[in-house]
């Protein structure tokens, strides 16, 4: 897992949009990098959907949202739409950036281990510098953590 105070890996990963997004382009405003599961699961879309809901108060700061998932580019299409959210859904197939970042890590559900996404948020400064990170998360509850930590940055 990435810690905090050092600088945050580069990626390219493509957009629900059809863009490349990388981090290196969003030097200059504070980013929330949040890896999750799977699109249109239960916990993913609590998070997702109160990502959404708190999107005024990531505004303040100008920050940008991102959610990572090993999804495809169709499946967070459709993800998007179904919930409105307002931010870019990154399609990480082979999990190379969640895998970059440690958010890809052995699993063990009902006695079966497994690899997949732990559920877990980078917040990035302005300067490509990780803030703060998040591991573990509970889906509920966790974007008005987020947010204040963003806030916490000042509105540059």
């Amino acid at each position: 897992m990435i810690d905090e105070g050092t600088p945050a890996p580069d990626f390219a990963l493509q957009a629900d949009t059809g863009e490349t997004v990388t981090l290196a382009s969003l030097r200059g405003k504070p980013v929330v990098l949040y890896f999750y599961p799977k699109d249109d699961t239960p916990g993913c879309t609590t998070e997702a959907c109160e990502f959404r809901d708190a999107v005024p108060r990531f505004d303040q700061s100008n920050a940008v949202i991102l959610g990572v998932s090993p999804d495809s580019v169709e499946s967070h299409q459709a993800f998007r739409e179904k919930f409105n959210l307002p931010f870019r859904l990154l399609a990480d197939e082979d999990h190379a950036v969640a895998e970059l970042y440690g958010a890809w890590q052995e699993k063990n559900m009902y006695g079966k281990r497994f690899w997949g996404i732990q559920r877990s948020t980078f917040v990035i400064d302005r300067d490509g510098t990780v803030a703060r990170v998040f591991k573990r998360v509970k889906a509920a509850g966790h974007a008005d953590k987020v947010a204040e930590v963003v806030a916490g940055l000042g509105a540059g």
